[in-house]
């Protein structure tokens, strides 16, 4: 299965920069969340609000990072998630973040997230979402939008 893609633009903040001048390694986290949160509302329109409602958690179980390069200060930043089912009972979230006018990379990684009840109990994605992403998906062959 092809991945749904979603492209954020934000703009490094002072309180993410260190005493070098550039993101602190931890922001990356932060942004690659910026990203999903923001594919899952703009691509599957739901928010992790309304996933929660309906009972169906994302917690993060892995986390890779990449540094490739520095961000500083109001820097534009181009954050590209991408998204695709990972086994059975989880979602893998692609991200590079490069800078938004040379497109020299920033960071490169990916996490992924177990779904799971309000317990923390492992299960299937539930049909609603699987047809929710399969319906947001590029069609076979489609350049992704």
């Amino acid at each position: 299965m092809t991945g749904l893609t979603d492209v954020l633009q934000l703009r490094v903040r002072y309180s993410e920069t260190d005493q070098m001048g550039t993101f602190y390694n931890s922001r990356a986290l932060e942004w690659f969340e910026c990203g999903r949160t923001e594919l899952m509302r703009r691509r599957l329109g739901m928010s992790y609000t309304v996933l929660e409602a309906r009972g169906v958690f994302l917690p993060l179980v892995e986390a890779h990072l990449e540094f490739l390069g520095g961000a500083r200060y109001d820097d534009l930043l181009e954050v590209v998630s991408t998204v695709k089912l990972s086994g059975r009972a989880r979602l893998r979230f692609e991200v590079q973040i490069h800078q938004s006018e040379s497109r020299r990379p920033v960071v490169r990684g990916y996490t992924v997230h177990a779904f799971t009840d309000r317990q923390a109990r492992p299960l299937r994605p539930p049909p609603w979402f699987l047809e929710m992403l399969a319906g947001a998906m590029p069609a076979p062959g489609a350049p992704p939008s």
